[in-house]
């Protein structure tokens, strides 16, 4: 009876933790701050729980690596995370959450095409159907958009850029071998958070909350985003089987088109919905294209 209880148990972690995830733009929309130093914070406030994390399961082998080179690895994917975040941030400024999360996690779709053309890895006929449904789903999002704004289609496109970066990312830390997931996690929090502070210190020289409730927001999507979510993904991917984490993983741009709609009035008329549906079917066949044994690895690390 346990053994039929403990994948349910374990997709429902994964559910918990991409909705976590998925609450991240609501934060960045409540913050007072400028995109990049949002960013700086959400990974600054999270390295000391990450550090006990890292302490309480690995013990000894707490913030080693079995490589010289993966920590040089996770520097370079930490400033690839570090430009994605940053240009996601400053999409939700112009365009819908929904639409700036959809297009984002369009990123398993680059994850192939780029292990195309840098390793040579092969391709299915499910990929180009995925490929199709997702950006027929994308730009008809964008498209059919209740965002009016004239920066609504230069947010759609920060979004794209942020996926292209992302998709790097997650190639990146895919090539880490038999890493710790959550020493990895560690490290390319620390280092994006040293190189976000470039961007922010370019956009703004204020970078210290202005009240309590910019606090309360900013401690929040750390624990909640940085913390919770990455740690309950990374926990429960490898006890469940790709298609079932691919599914999972579904509810973060999900969560985020529901709050979007509700907090922010942003909501989706039957077309948008449709587009969406499709886009998120894409994006479901592209994330099982990937090589399980680095969609365990790159899983564990999202937006």
């Amino acid at each position: 009876m346990s053994s039929q209880l403990n994948p349910a148990k374990n997709f429902f972690i994964l559910l918990l933790g991409a909705g976590l995830i998925g609450l991240a733009p609501l934060f960045v929309r409540w913050s007072e701050l400028s995109p990049s130093w949002i960013l700086f914070y959400r990974m600054f406030l999270a390295l000391p729980f990450l550090a006990l994390i890292n302490i309480y399961f690995n013990k000894q082998q707490a913030f080693k690596l079995r490589n010289g080179k993966s920590l040089l690895f996770a520097m370079i994917a930490a400033f690839a995370f570090t430009t994605d975040m940053s240009a996601w941030h400053w999409s939700l400024q112009y365009t819908s959450i929904a639409n700036s999360t959809i297009i984002v996690n369009t990123a398993p779709i680059y994850v192939v095409i780029l292990g195309i053309f840098l390793f040579k890895e092969s391709v299915s006929r499910r990929f180009l159907v995925s490929f199709v449904s997702t950006y027929v789903g994308v730009f008809g999002l964008a498209y059919f958009s209740s965002t009016n704004t004239d920066g609504a289609l230069f947010g759609d496109a920060l979004a794209l850029m942020a996926a292209l970066m992302y998709a790097t990312y997650l190639l990146i830390i895919s090539r880490l071998g038999r890493e710790s997931s959550i020493n990895i996690i560690f490290y390319t929090t620390l280092f994006t958070c040293l190189f976000s502070l470039i961007p922010a210190l370019i956009e703004s020289r204020e970078f210290l909350p202005a009240s309590k409730m910019e606090i309360i927001n900013l401690f929040a999507m750390a624990i909640l985003c940085q913390v919770g979510g990455q740690f309950f993904i990374t926990f429960s991917m490898p006890k469940i089987t790709a298609s079932f984490g691919s599914v999972g993983l579904l509810m973060q741009p999900i969560v985020a088109t529901i709050f979007g709609a509700l907090i922010f009035a942003e909501y989706l008329n039957f077309t948008q919905l449709g587009f969406v549906i499709l886009a998120l079917v894409g994006i479901y066949f592209a994330r099982l294209e990937i090589n399980p044994q680095k969609q365990e690895k790159e899983d564990g690390l999202s937006n």
